[in-house]
């Protein structure tokens, strides 16, 4: 049964012993980028968070602001983990590479630059912009003064993922965590001080958390480009050496493969935003119930997310190194630890919706009373979609260590818009499921990409993506 399940996924028997190393540095890699995720995410959740200490309204007009600026920064993670294939192969061809590691690395610095300043021009109109979506001129209002502050801290958000890509590659995690979680308590101390007014700094409300979570980029940039200098181990890089000297066709290499991936991450992030306005068309309270629901999916989806830039790691190397049986492995491996971590989490999703929901909101308070149901209801159906949801991360992880990325792009366009979207449109505004049935459509959209990205992983060796492109 175990050798049958080995040959289906390409390997020609199952080696316990192989499998053991595999799944150890699998599980070794992907544990700090988990944590890395969910500190990462943890940020923009604890705005929210705080933010229901206010009041509701305060937590929609948050969840405008959060949900456009994620949007953009999602596609820009996207783009800027390029480099992590990119690196990973160079390393499975030669593990001594330093000078194209190098080269590598600074097309990342390049594009973070390039990158961030449409996105500030884009964020600086955040009000008009919410406005011209139909939402409440009231909330976007507060929403846009958010953004004016939130969005300083995408370049430097950028330079760190550049940063971290480099230390994937090498599979050096930790000390992207430790860069993160410094970040992610900052991020909570200077909230506490801007949002509310403690230790002598002045209550800015909405502005005060934009600052603050600004400001924790910067601090995740600077703690990892400080190791990446001081550190012996990378020195010998030299990362930031001659930033300024161009290799066009690197240059090229890394915006053929970043463009597709940005696309996919902002396919679904957008979906999921979409969703967001929907919900505002339908009323305050749902909006209010599809933000904390959607923080909460978003945190646990981190999981899988990690696991899946892991796989991006070891099926890279298997792809420089021309292995195929080390690149059926990697991926089989993180496909098992992933889809057993969703099935935990749609469980406690299921048995314990409170738990998660009295994080984001004051259970006791008789003005959020309405907002609790809908909250758990939203809460079950994304329980649902935790299977579907790790299934199509890791698969497209896996497709992005061959460097594959194309395809992928134009599947999650046909299940998140094609057909995902206008079912939730159509489950959301023509029948009484309202916002049940807006979740309903993002949960199919998420299936119909998963079973084609797994689908594609099991055809790669007919399909050619083996080989070098």
């Amino acid at each position: 049964m175990i050798d049958r399940l080995a040959r289906f996924v390409g390997l020609s028997q199952f080696i316990p012993g192989a499998f053991r190393t595999e799944l150890w540095a699998t599980l070794a890699l992907s544990w700090p980028l988990v944590v890395t995720n969910l500190a990462q995410t943890g940020m923009t959740a604890t705005d929210v968070l705080m933010m229901g200490h206010i009041g509701p309204d305060a937590v929609a007009a948050g969840a405008l602001g959060t949900n456009l600026y994620f949007g953009l920064l999602i596609f820009g993670l996207g783009v800027m983990s390029a480099a992590t294939p990119m690196i990973a192969a160079e390393l499975g061809r030669n593990r001594f590479a330093v000078r194209e590691v190098r080269r590598t690395f600074r097309q990342g610095l390049w594009a973070a630059a390039l990158i961030s300043m449409p996105m500030w021009a884009i964020l600086w109109q955040g009000e008009p912009i919410l406005v011209l979506l139909g939402q409440n001129p009231g909330l976007a209002h507060e929403a846009g003064i958010y953004l004016h502050y939130l969005q300083w801290g995408l370049l430097p958000f950028f330079l760190y993922l550049a940063l971290r890509s480099f230390f994937a590659a090498l599979q050096r995690t930790f000390e992207s965590m430790l860069a993160v979680i410094i970040s992610f308590l900052f991020n909570v101390f200077a909230n506490w001080c801007l949002l509310f007014g403690h230790l002598g700094f002045p209550a800015l409300g909405l502005k005060g958390s934009g600052i603050a979570t600004s400001l924790s980029s910067c601090v995740m940039f600077a703690a990892l480009a400080y190791v990446a200098l001081r550190d012996r181990r990378f020195r010998r890089y030299q990362l930031f050496g001659r930033f300024w000297r161009p290799d066009w066709r690197r240059w090229r290499e890394f915006w053929a493969i970043g463009l597709p991936i940005g696309a996919t991450l902002l396919f679904e992030v957008s979906i999921f935003n979409a969703a967001v306005f929907l919900m505002g068309l339908i009323s305050t309270t749902a909006l209010a119930a599809h933000a904390i629901a959607i923080q909460i999916a978003s945190l646990t989806f981190m999981i899988p997310l990690g696991i899946s830039q892991a796989a991006t790691v070891r099926v890279g190397l298997g792809f420089g190194a021309k292995n195929p049986t080390h690149i059926a492995l990697a991926g089989f491996i993180a496909f098992v630890i992933a889809e057993g971590m969703m099935c935990l989490t749609a469980l406690a999703l299921v048995i314990f919706p409170t738990f998660f929901i009295e994080a984001f909101l004051d259970l006791g308070q008789i003005t959020n009373a309405p907002v609790v149901p809908l909250a758990v209801s939203y809460l079950a159906i994304a329980a649902l979609f935790q299977i579907a949801d790790g299934a199509q991360v890791v698969g497209a992880g896996m497709l992005r260590g061959l460097q594959d990325t194309t395809i992928p792009m134009l599947y999650a366009l046909l299940g998140y818009w094609g057909l995902g979207f206008p079912l939730a449109v159509l489950l959301g505004f023509f029948t009484p499921l309202a916002g049940v049935g807006i979740w309903l459509g993002l949960a199919f959209g998420l299936a119909v990409v998963a079973v084609l990205m797994l689908r594609r992983w099991l055809k790669r060796g007919e399909l050619g993506l083996l080989q070098p492109h």
